[in-house]
């Protein structure tokens, strides 16, 4: 669920970026590093949305694409000070001071992708994951043809 919860968030920051966009202005004219970190949020809202859905079918893979979109995450929160060329101290006082929802959405990305990636490695995590139940076949042990139950 914590997977759902990072993936909204990380899908958010490109579309709010996106719908504040005034009408003269294209995806183009932005620079090349502010596209690679839209693309970042974007690579990792995708990958804890599949690792999240996936995980809801008790797959080990869940938990790999929980921890790598994490990453990403991570990464894209990291690298947007540098791609908008700001220091990150100034970039951190602004989100902060002037940030309204969207530095409540960057702090709970940032806690949630944390979390979500200690929580998809712990070993109690991957049992649950690997465990099967066993299945018994339906004519099997002493009983299978026994005379009594006919």
């Amino acid at each position: 669920m914590l997977g759902l919860a990072a993936a909204v968030a990380a899908g958010f920051v490109p579309v709010k970026i996106y719908l504040d966009m005034p009408a003269e202005f294209s995806l183009g004219a932005l620079p090349v590093w502010v596209l690679i970190d839209l693309a970042g949020y974007l690579g990792a809202g995708l990958v804890l949305l599949l690792g999240a859905l996936v995980t809801f079918f008790r797959a080990t893979a869940g938990a790999v694409l929980l921890g790598i979109g994490a990453l990403l995450a991570i990464g894209a929160l990291l690298t947007e000070p540098f791609s908008v060329g700001v220091p990150p101290a100034r970039f951190a006082d602004a989100m902060f001071t002037h940030g309204g929802l969207a530095m409540v959405d960057r702090v709970g990305l940032a806690a949630l992708a944390v979390l979500v990636l200690v929580l998809a490695f712990l070993p109690p995590t991957l049992r649950y994951l690997r465990y099967r139940t066993p299945t018994l076949g339906m004519w099997t042990g002493q009983e299978a043809y026994s005379t009594r139950s006919w």
